[in-house]
């Protein structure tokens, strides 16, 4: 299976698995000059931003080494970009969603930096 196959089908069993649990899908493969967000929900008064990542197993650091620094830095520029877009003043944050074989894991608030207002 090529990459963006693999890669569509990782993003559409995360977004069925949060809708699953009550969060409202807002948009997929968002993009601006700065990156591309993979999804965007919100959750309550929320918005999460979600980064999907999907390996076939664990080997070579699995699917959480993944998201470096580097690429962390572009979500949150790519981000901005959004919530200057429409202009949401509201609480987010960032969740990534793991996709190990057939594992997946929910990582809330992802990055660690707690819920925050922009």
């Amino acid at each position: 299976m090529d990459r963006t196959r693999q890669g569509a089908e990782a993003e559409q069993r995360a977004a069925a698995y949060l809708e699953a649990r009550g969060l409202k899908l807002l948009a997929r493969n968002w993009r601006c000059r700065f990156g591309e967000i993979d999804l965007i929900f919100q959750e309550g008064a929320t918005l999460v931003f979600v980064e999907v990542r999907a390996r076939r197993s664990a080997g070579f650091g699995g699917a959480a080494e993944s998201i470096t620094a580097a690429k962390r830095a572009r979500l949150a520029r790519t981000a901005e970009a959004y919530l200057a877009k429409t202009g949401h003043r509201g609480l987010c944050r960032f969740d990534a969603i793991l996709i190990e074989g057939e594992r997946l894991t929910w990582l809330r608030d992802a990055f660690g930096a707690g819920q925050s207002t922009v």
